[in-house]
C-alpha cells in the first residue's frame, strides 16, 4: 500500500484495475440481482418484498465500508501524510454517500409493507441517516478545504472522528429497543437465511463492492488528471 501512494504507481495499477473492476462487478451484480428478482422462492412471511435485501444489504455494507476507508484515508493523510490520501478520501465520500442514500431509500421501501410505516426513528434507522449527513458534511467540507488550496487537514480530523458512527450503526440493534432485525448473517455465526435465498446475496455483495472500487479508482484517476492539467496551466503563466 506503501508503494501505491506514489501518483506515478497508483496510475499504472489503477488503470486495468478500473477495467476489470466494472466489468465483473457487472456481471456478478447482474446475475445477483436476475437471480434475486425471478429464481428465489419468496419468503413465507415477507413474501415477494423480501427480495429488496439483494440491493439493501450491500448498500448497507457499502454506506459503512465507504466511511471506513475515508478514515483510513484520513489516519495515513494526517500519519504518514501519503500524497494520494487526500484525493482518496475526497473520491470515497461521493461513493459512500450514494450508497449510504441507497440503503435508506430501499430500507424506507422494505419496511413500508413490514412495518407498515415508511419511516421510524429506530436506532439502526437514525444512525445511519446520521452517517448519510456525514458524508454530506465531508464532502462539503473537503471542496471548501481544495478550493482553498488546503491540504485537507480539516476533513481529515473529520472523517476521522465520524468513524465513531460506524460501531454506533453495528449494535444499535443490540444496544436499543429497535423495530430493525438483528444480524441474519455473520463470518462467525453463519445465517439465518435459507440457502435457496441466500445464495445471490454474495452475488450483489461482491459485484456492488467491485463497482464501489471503481468509481473511487475512476475519481482518484480525475482527480490527479484535473492536477496535472492545473500544474500545467501554471507553468505556462509562468
Amino acid at each position: 500500500m506503501h508503494a501505491l501512494a506514489n501518483p506515478a504507481r497508483f496510475l499504472r495499477f489503477a488503470r486495468p484495475a478500473s477495467l476489470w473492476t466494472v466489468a465483473l462487478g457487472l456481471v456478478l451484480t447482474l446475475v445477483g440481482v436476475l437471480g434475486g428478482l425471478f429464481v428465489t422462492p419468496p419468503d413465507y412471511l415477507q413474501g415477494e418484498t423480501v427480495r429488496i435485501l439483494y440491493i439493501h444489504v450491500p448498500a448497507a455494507w457499502l454506506g459503512m465500508a465507504g466511511w471506513s476507508g475515508i478514515a483510513a484515508a484520513s489516519f495515513s493523510q494526517l500519519v504518514w501524510r501519503h500524497p494520494l490520501a487526500t484525493l482518496a478520501g475526497r473520491a470515497i465520500a461521493p461513493a459512500g454517500a450514494t450508497f449510504a442514500a441507497a440503503c435508506l431509500a430501499t430500507g424506507s421501501i422494505w419496511g413500508r409493507p413490514t412495518w407498515g410505516s415508511w419511516w421510524e426513528w429506530d436506532g439502526r434507522l437514525t444512525s445511519m441517516l446520521v452517517l448519510f449527513f456525514l458524508y454530506l458534511g465531508y464532502i462539503a467540507l473537503a471542496a471548501a478545504e481544495k478550493e482553498r488550496g488546503g491540504e485537507g487537514r480539516m476533513a481529515a480530523i473529520f472523517g476521522l472522528a465520524g468513524a465513531i458512527n460506524l460501531p454506533i450503526i453495528h449494535y444499535s440493534v443490540l444496544w436499543w429497543r429497535t423495530l430493525h432485525q438483528g444480524q441474519s448473517v455473520s463470518i462467525g455465526g453463519g445465517s439465518h437465511i435459507a440457502p435457496s435465498m441466500l445464495w445471490p446475496l454474495p452475488l450483489t455483495l461482491s459485484g456492488f463492492t467491485l463497482l464501489f472500487t471503481a468509481a473511487i479508482l475512476m475519481r482518484m484517476r480525475a482527480e490527479l488528471a484535473e492536477q496535472k492539467v492545473e500544474a500545467r496551466l501554471r507553468r505556462s503563466r509562468s
